[in-house]
C-alpha cells in the first residue's frame, strides 16, 4: 500500500484527506492512502516518519509550512519562497516543494485586469509567502498587513483607511479568519470603501463564501475562494511524488 499524508495542527477539516480519497476512488488507485497526521509540535515528525516507514508523500499545512524547512535535506522550492507545503521522501529524505505558488498563480490570472494596479495581502504567515512570490513573479506591487508591527508587515489593520482600500483593487486574505466553525470573523477592514472595482481573493475554502467574500460581494466585489488553489497544488502534489527520475 502506498502511503501519503498531511501534517499540520488542527486538521480536523481538511480538504487534502476527502481530495485524495475522491480522487484514488475515481482513478481506482486501490494501492494509495491518504491519512492525516496533526503534529502538536513539528520536532515531532521524525518520530512520525519512523512509525510510518512507508510514507512516500507529505503536504504541509498550517502551522509548519516555514517550521518544517530545516527538516528538508534538499529543497526545490523557488528561490525567496521560504516555505514548503509539500514534501517527497525520497529513499528515507525529505525533499521540500511548494504547490502552493502554482495553485495561486494559476488560479489569480483569470482575475487579473489592466485596473488591478496594486494589491493587498492580509497577513503574513506562511500561507502568505506563495502569494508574494507569486505576485512578484507578476509585477503587481503589494502592501503586507498585520495586527503586530514586525519585519515584513507594512501596515496595521487598525492603520487601514478607505484610502488604502481604494488604492488596492485586490485584497487578498491569507490569514485563517473566517475557516469553520468561526465563520462570523473576518479581517477588520473598512469594508464600506470596497466597491466593484475591487477583487477580493480568499485563501480560505471552508465556508466558500467566508465573512470576508460576503462583505466584497454585498459591495460589488469579485470574489474568489482558496478552493480551486487547493485543487491544482494537490495534483502538483500527486505529479511530484510519482515522478520517476528521483533527484
Amino acid at each position: 500500500m502506498r502511503q501519503f499524508g498531511l501534517i499540520g495542527q488542527p486538521l480536523t477539516h481538511s480538504f487534502s484527506a476527502s481530495f485524495f480519497a475522491a480522487k484514488f476512488e475515481r482513478e481506482q488507485l486501490n494501492d494509495c492512502q491518504y491519512q492525516l497526521f496533526p503534529l502538536s509540535n513539528i520536532e515531532l515528525l521524525p518520530a512520525l516518519l519512523e512509525k510510518n516507514p512507508k510514507l512516500e508523500g507529505l503536504n504541509v499545512t498550517i502551522p509548519y509550512k516555514e517550521a518544517v524547512l530545516p527538516y528538508l535535506a534538499a529543497s526545490f522550492i523557488p528561490e525567496g519562497l521560504d516555505a514548503c507545503n509539500c514534501i517527497r521522501i525520497n529513499k528515507g529524505q525529505l525533499e521540500g516543494f511548494n504547490t502552493d505558488c502554482i495553485g495561486f498563480e494559476k488560479s489569480l490570472l483569470p482575475l487579473l485586469q489592466p485596473r488591478i494596479q496594486a494589491a493587498m495581502v492580509l497577513g503574513n504567515g506562511g500561507a502568505a509567502k506563495a502569494v508574494f512570490h507569486v505576485l512578484k513573479k507578476l509585477g503587481v506591487p503589494y502592501t503586507v498587513i498585520g495586527r503586530t508591527k514586525k519585519q515584513g508587515i507594512d501596515k496595521l489593520f487598525e492603520e487601514l483607511s478607505a484610502a488604502d482600500i481604494q488604492a488596492h483593487q485586490l485584497i487578498i486574505n491569507t490569514t485563517p479568519l473566517g475557516t469553520f466553525p468561526a465563520i462570523e470573523e473576518r479581517p477588520p477592514l473598512p469594508y464600506e470603501a470596497v466597491g466593484a472595482g475591487h477583487t477580493l481573493y480568499d485563501l480560505v475554502y471552508n465556508p466558500a463564501v467566508t465573512s470576508f467574500l460576503k462583505a466584497g460581494e454585498e459591495r460589488g466585489a469579485r470574489i474568489k475562494n482558496g478552493a480551486e488553489l487547493l485543487q491544482i497544488q494537490a495534483e502538483e502534489s500527486w505529479k511530484i511524488w510519482n515522478q520517476t527520475d528521483k533527484r
